[in-house]
Protein backbone atom coordinates (compact mmCIF):
# COMPACT_ATOMS: atom_id res chain seq x y z
CA UNK A 1 0.00 0.00 0.00
CA UNK A 2 1.18 3.30 -0.88
CA UNK A 3 0.58 6.04 2.41
CA UNK A 4 0.69 9.52 1.73
CA UNK A 5 1.26 11.74 5.16
CA UNK A 6 0.71 15.35 5.50
CA UNK A 7 2.41 16.84 8.27
CA UNK A 8 5.72 15.06 9.79
CA UNK A 9 5.69 16.69 13.30
CA UNK A 10 4.94 14.31 16.42
CA UNK A 11 1.99 12.72 14.84
CA UNK A 12 2.74 12.85 11.22
CA UNK A 13 6.01 11.74 12.04
CA UNK A 14 5.57 9.01 14.31
CA UNK A 15 3.29 7.75 11.80
CA UNK A 16 5.53 7.65 9.42
CA UNK A 17 8.35 5.66 11.50
CA UNK A 18 5.75 3.17 12.68
CA UNK A 19 4.86 2.50 9.43
CA UNK A 20 8.49 2.09 7.91
CA UNK A 21 9.29 -0.32 11.09
CA UNK A 22 6.31 -2.17 11.30
CA UNK A 23 4.96 -2.96 7.69
CA UNK A 24 6.48 -3.27 3.77
CA UNK A 25 3.80 0.09 3.01
CA UNK A 26 5.27 2.56 0.58
CA UNK A 27 5.37 6.16 2.74
CA UNK A 28 5.65 9.51 0.94
CA UNK A 29 5.73 12.45 2.97
CA UNK A 30 5.18 16.32 3.22
CA UNK A 31 5.87 19.00 5.69
CA UNK A 32 5.99 22.85 5.51
CA UNK A 33 10.27 22.75 7.19
CA UNK A 34 12.86 21.75 4.94
CA UNK A 35 14.85 20.31 8.09
CA UNK A 36 12.45 17.94 8.88
CA UNK A 37 11.85 16.92 5.53
CA UNK A 38 15.59 15.85 5.52
CA UNK A 39 15.72 14.89 8.80
CA UNK A 40 12.85 12.40 7.04
CA UNK A 41 14.38 11.36 4.26
CA UNK A 42 18.06 10.75 5.94
CA UNK A 43 16.20 8.43 8.40
CA UNK A 44 14.13 6.86 6.10
CA UNK A 45 10.68 7.40 8.14
CA UNK A 46 9.50 8.60 4.45
CA UNK A 47 10.74 6.98 0.46
CA UNK A 48 10.35 10.25 -0.92
CA UNK A 49 8.27 13.72 -0.92
CA UNK A 50 4.66 13.76 -1.34
CA UNK A 51 3.73 15.50 -4.56
CA UNK A 52 1.07 16.25 -6.80
CA UNK A 53 2.71 13.88 -8.90
CA UNK A 54 2.61 10.74 -6.60
CA UNK A 55 -0.87 11.91 -4.57
CA UNK A 56 -2.83 10.36 -6.89
CA UNK A 57 -0.96 7.45 -6.24
CA UNK A 58 -2.18 7.00 -2.19
CA UNK A 59 -4.15 4.41 -1.45
CA UNK A 60 -4.10 5.93 2.07
CA UNK A 61 -3.75 9.62 2.68
CA UNK A 62 -3.07 10.94 6.50
CA UNK A 63 -3.63 13.99 7.35
CA UNK A 64 -1.68 15.34 10.30
CA UNK A 65 -1.79 18.80 10.57
CA UNK A 66 -3.77 21.65 12.72
CA UNK A 67 -7.61 21.85 11.78
CA UNK A 68 -7.74 24.86 9.54
CA UNK A 69 -4.46 24.09 7.63
CA UNK A 70 -6.06 20.55 7.08
CA UNK A 71 -9.48 21.94 5.61
CA UNK A 72 -7.36 24.18 3.32
CA UNK A 73 -4.72 21.23 2.64
CA UNK A 74 -7.38 18.98 1.32
CA UNK A 75 -9.54 21.27 -0.45
CA UNK A 76 -6.38 21.94 -2.64
CA UNK A 77 -5.84 18.50 -3.44
CA UNK A 78 -8.92 16.87 -3.72
CA UNK A 79 -8.90 16.36 -7.27
CA UNK A 80 -5.48 14.78 -6.87
CA UNK A 81 -7.22 12.74 -4.54
CA UNK A 82 -7.98 8.92 -6.41
CA UNK A 83 -11.33 7.96 -6.07
CA UNK A 84 -10.29 4.43 -4.39
CA UNK A 85 -8.25 6.37 -1.76
CA UNK A 86 -9.20 6.55 2.07
CA UNK A 87 -8.14 10.09 3.43
CA UNK A 88 -8.27 10.07 7.28
CA UNK A 89 -7.40 13.44 9.34
CA UNK A 90 -5.45 13.00 12.52
CA UNK A 91 -7.00 16.82 14.05
CA UNK A 92 -7.55 16.71 17.83
CA UNK A 93 -10.94 18.16 16.88
CA UNK A 94 -13.60 16.61 14.85
CA UNK A 95 -16.82 18.75 14.76
CA UNK A 96 -15.25 21.38 12.48
CA UNK A 97 -12.96 19.61 10.54
CA UNK A 98 -15.48 16.62 9.53
CA UNK A 99 -18.35 18.96 8.79
CA UNK A 100 -15.96 20.72 5.72
CA UNK A 101 -13.81 17.55 4.63
CA UNK A 102 -16.69 15.21 4.71
CA UNK A 103 -18.48 16.84 2.13
CA UNK A 104 -15.62 17.20 -0.44
CA UNK A 105 -15.10 13.80 -0.05
CA UNK A 106 -18.37 13.14 -0.95
CA UNK A 107 -18.27 15.00 -4.06
CA UNK A 108 -14.61 14.01 -5.51
CA UNK A 109 -15.24 10.07 -4.66
CA UNK A 110 -12.92 9.06 -2.20
CA UNK A 111 -13.46 8.14 0.89
CA UNK A 112 -13.32 9.91 3.90
CA UNK A 113 -13.23 9.11 8.06
CA UNK A 114 -12.12 11.31 10.63
CA UNK A 115 -9.40 10.33 13.22
CA UNK A 116 -7.50 11.26 16.42
CA UNK A 117 -4.96 8.90 17.73
CA UNK A 118 -4.95 8.89 21.55
CA UNK A 119 -1.12 9.36 22.09
CA UNK A 120 1.15 12.34 22.22
CA UNK A 121 4.39 13.41 23.96
CA UNK A 122 4.42 17.63 25.60
CA UNK A 123 7.18 18.31 23.13
CA UNK A 124 6.24 18.15 19.21
CA UNK A 125 8.33 18.23 15.80
CA UNK A 126 9.52 15.47 13.92
CA UNK A 127 12.46 14.90 16.60
CA UNK A 128 10.07 13.67 19.28
CA UNK A 129 8.48 11.17 16.73
CA UNK A 130 9.09 7.68 17.64
CA UNK A 131 8.10 4.52 16.06
CA UNK A 132 6.78 3.11 19.69
CA UNK A 133 4.27 6.04 20.22
CA UNK A 134 1.20 4.69 19.04
CA UNK A 135 2.15 1.24 20.98
CA UNK A 136 -0.29 0.28 22.93
CA UNK A 137 -2.94 3.35 22.04
CA UNK A 138 -6.55 3.82 20.94
CA UNK A 139 -7.30 4.87 17.55
CA UNK A 140 -10.32 6.98 17.37
CA UNK A 141 -12.47 6.64 13.92
CA UNK A 142 -15.92 8.57 13.20
CA UNK A 143 -17.52 6.29 10.46
CA UNK A 144 -20.96 7.77 9.05
CA UNK A 145 -23.35 6.77 7.03
CA UNK A 146 -20.87 6.56 3.88
CA UNK A 147 -18.46 3.81 5.62
CA UNK A 148 -19.31 0.73 4.26
CA UNK A 149 -17.09 -2.63 6.48
CA UNK A 150 -14.76 -2.89 4.22
CA UNK A 151 -13.23 0.30 4.29
CA UNK A 152 -13.43 -0.21 8.83
CA UNK A 153 -11.42 -3.65 8.11
CA UNK A 154 -8.72 -1.76 5.92
CA UNK A 155 -8.21 0.91 8.76
CA UNK A 156 -8.59 -1.70 11.61
CA UNK A 157 -6.39 -3.60 10.11
CA UNK A 158 -3.29 -0.68 9.27
CA UNK A 159 -3.74 0.94 12.64
CA UNK A 160 -3.43 -2.44 14.14
CA UNK A 161 -0.39 -3.14 12.05
CA UNK A 162 1.55 -0.30 13.55
CA UNK A 163 0.92 -0.74 17.05
CA UNK A 164 -2.37 0.30 17.82
CA UNK A 165 -4.16 -1.55 20.57
CA UNK A 166 -7.34 -1.04 19.03
CA UNK A 167 -10.27 1.44 17.37
CA UNK A 168 -12.75 3.04 19.26
CA UNK A 169 -15.80 4.56 17.30
CA UNK A 170 -17.44 7.81 17.87
CA UNK A 171 -19.11 10.69 16.36
CA UNK A 172 -17.74 13.80 15.73
CA UNK A 173 -19.66 15.42 18.60
CA UNK A 174 -19.29 13.14 21.24
CA UNK A 175 -15.24 13.02 20.07
CA UNK A 176 -15.37 16.77 20.75
CA UNK A 177 -17.70 16.34 23.85
CA UNK A 178 -15.52 14.24 25.75
CA UNK A 179 -11.92 14.93 24.60
CA UNK A 180 -12.60 18.80 26.17
CA UNK A 181 -12.67 17.32 29.14
CA UNK A 182 -9.79 14.32 29.10
CA UNK A 183 -6.94 16.23 26.91
CA UNK A 184 -7.89 19.93 26.56
CA UNK A 185 -9.09 20.96 30.25
CA UNK A 186 -6.53 18.98 31.26
CA UNK A 187 -4.12 21.22 29.20
CA UNK A 188 -5.74 24.69 30.60
CA UNK A 189 -5.35 23.28 34.04
CA UNK A 190 -1.56 22.72 33.80
CA UNK A 191 -0.88 25.92 32.05
CA UNK A 192 -2.66 27.79 35.12
CA UNK A 193 -1.19 26.20 37.64
CA UNK A 194 2.53 26.53 36.50
CA UNK A 195 2.00 30.32 36.13
CA UNK A 196 2.23 30.32 40.34
CA UNK A 197 5.60 32.95 41.68
CA UNK A 198 6.52 29.48 43.62
CA UNK A 199 6.68 27.47 40.57
CA UNK A 200 10.53 29.25 39.98
CA UNK A 201 11.04 28.69 43.58
CA UNK A 202 9.86 25.40 44.10
CA UNK A 203 13.76 23.15 43.45
CA UNK A 204 14.75 20.74 45.81
CA UNK A 205 10.56 20.90 47.11
CA UNK A 206 9.11 19.02 43.87
CA UNK A 207 8.62 15.61 42.92
CA UNK A 208 6.09 13.43 41.58
CA UNK A 209 2.84 15.87 41.69
CA UNK A 210 4.55 18.52 40.35
CA UNK A 211 5.90 17.38 36.79
CA UNK A 212 2.42 15.26 36.55
CA UNK A 213 0.73 18.34 37.05
CA UNK A 214 2.91 20.73 34.80
CA UNK A 215 4.55 18.10 31.94
CA UNK A 216 1.47 19.31 29.20
CA UNK A 217 2.35 23.23 30.58
CA UNK A 218 4.88 22.48 27.54
CA UNK A 219 2.24 23.23 25.02
CA UNK A 220 2.12 24.58 21.10
CA UNK A 221 0.06 27.71 21.84
CA UNK A 222 -0.63 28.40 18.33
CA UNK A 223 -2.29 24.43 17.86
CA UNK A 224 -3.31 24.49 21.42
CA UNK A 225 -5.41 27.74 20.65
CA UNK A 226 -6.98 26.64 17.60
CA UNK A 227 -7.77 23.40 19.13
CA UNK A 228 -9.07 25.15 22.25
CA UNK A 229 -11.55 27.99 20.07
CA UNK A 230 -12.98 24.59 17.74
CA UNK A 231 -14.09 23.37 20.91
CA UNK A 232 -15.16 26.32 22.76
CA UNK A 233 -18.76 25.12 23.62
CA UNK A 234 -17.73 22.02 25.23
CA UNK A 235 -14.30 23.01 27.07
CA UNK A 236 -16.07 26.40 28.42
CA UNK A 237 -18.79 23.67 30.36
CA UNK A 238 -16.20 21.96 31.47
CA UNK A 239 -13.98 24.64 32.99
CA UNK A 240 -16.91 26.05 34.70
CA UNK A 241 -17.36 22.59 36.47
CA UNK A 242 -13.85 22.61 37.63
CA UNK A 243 -13.86 26.28 38.83
CA UNK A 244 -17.18 25.34 40.50
CA UNK A 245 -15.11 22.53 42.30
CA UNK A 246 -11.89 24.59 42.98
CA UNK A 247 -14.26 27.18 44.54
CA UNK A 248 -15.72 24.46 46.61
CA UNK A 249 -12.34 23.74 48.49
CA UNK A 250 -11.38 27.37 48.65
CA UNK A 251 -14.08 28.24 51.33
CA UNK A 252 -13.82 24.95 52.95
CA UNK A 253 -10.36 25.96 53.39
CA UNK A 254 -11.18 29.78 54.36
CA UNK A 255 -13.77 28.92 56.67
CA UNK A 256 -11.70 26.13 58.26
CA UNK A 257 -13.93 23.63 57.56
CA UNK A 258 -12.20 20.18 58.31
CA UNK A 259 -15.31 18.08 57.76
CA UNK A 260 -16.09 19.71 54.35
CA UNK A 261 -12.55 19.66 53.29
CA UNK A 262 -12.47 16.04 54.19
CA UNK A 263 -16.05 14.99 52.32
CA UNK A 264 -14.40 17.02 49.10
CA UNK A 265 -11.15 14.46 49.04
CA UNK A 266 -13.03 11.54 50.01
CA UNK A 267 -15.41 12.44 47.09
CA UNK A 268 -12.34 12.72 44.42
CA UNK A 269 -10.75 9.59 45.66
CA UNK A 270 -14.46 7.59 45.01
CA UNK A 271 -14.72 9.43 41.99
CA UNK A 272 -11.27 8.81 41.05
CA UNK A 273 -11.29 4.97 42.04
CA UNK A 274 -14.96 4.70 40.24
CA UNK A 275 -13.12 6.35 36.90
CA UNK A 276 -10.48 3.82 37.05
CA UNK A 277 -7.59 4.01 34.81
CA UNK A 278 -3.94 5.37 36.04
Amino acid sequence: MKVGIVGLGLIGGSMAKSIKTRTAHTVYGIDLDHETMTMARMCGAIDAPLTDENLPACDLVLVAIRPGAAVAWVQAHADKIAKSAILVDLCGVKRTVVEALAPIAEAHGFAYMGGHPMAGKERGGFTAASDDLYVGASMILTPDKRTDMMLLETLKAFFLDIGFAGLTFSTPEEHDRIIAFTSQLAHITSSAYVKSPEAQKRRGFSAGSFQDMTRVARLDEDMWTELFLDDADYLTGELEVLIRHLTEYLDALKAGDADALRALLREGREKKATAGGN
